[in-house]
């Protein structure tokens, strides 16, 4: 190996294992304020966002696993984590769940049980952000009164592929697999593989 190559390599070992040791800090002082319960063994790789509006309520499981921006998960359109929880909203993570750069914008209700796998610039989303009907959208007001909201559910042992978007309302059964790209609008059974825009059955995820 040359040797302004194996310097480059040694310097960026170097930089990348102190920026993971000061990074805590930061993450640990969003948690705090945003007042979010943490289990054991959380692992963040960068600085995620996290917005707990007052009465939003925002709790994760033992061994979280997250991954923000291009240096840890060098797929394309990279971003950092979005843990957004409006008023009332409730956010909960189970255990041993890993994430890369997905959105979470939690209006009502999102919850993620254990061993779920959500691939790169994963955005979840249990609201529509504004109302279906063209008149309510031309006044601020009566567009917020009239916007539905429904909880998301993602079951256990799960895996979301990349640049995938789950809407409002679904639940995503126990052991489902959704393909990378996907639109899901609605719910999917467990144990099945969806893909698409709209997501579809596939096949069946047991072999």
């Amino acid at each position: 190996m040359k040797t302004h190559v194996y310097i480059y390599k040694q310097l960026k070992k170097i930089y990348i294992v102190t920026y993971l040791k000061w990074v805590k800090i930061p993450v640990w002082f969003k948690l705090k304020v945003n007042d979010v319960q943490v289990g054991k063994g959380l692992r963040s790789n960068g600085v995620p966002v996290i917005d707990v509006w007052d009465t939003g309520k925002f709790s994760i499981g033992d061994n979280f696993l997250m991954n923000n921006g291009k240096r840890f998960n060098i797929i394309g359109r990279q971003q950092r984590c979005n843990f957004i929880v409006y008023n009332n909203g409730v956010l909960k993570i189970g255990d041993n769940v890993g994430i890369s750069g997905s959105a979470f914008i939690c209006f009502k209700g999102i919850t993620i049980g254990n061993n779920v796998r959500i691939g790169g610039n994963v955005a979840i989303y249990d609201t529509d952000f504004h109302s279906l009907d063209k008149y309510h959208r031309r006044d601020a007001k009566l567009d917020i009164l009239n916007t539905q909201s429904r909880e998301v559910v993602i079951e256990d042992d799960v895996f979301i592929g990349a640049h995938s978007t789950i809407l409002k309302g679904v639940t995503i059964g126990e052991g489902a697999i959704i393909g990378a790209g996907s639109v899901v609008a609605k719910s999917v059974p467990k144990n099945e593989i969806w893909a698409g825009n709209p997501a579809k059955f596939i096949k069946s995820a047991i072999n």
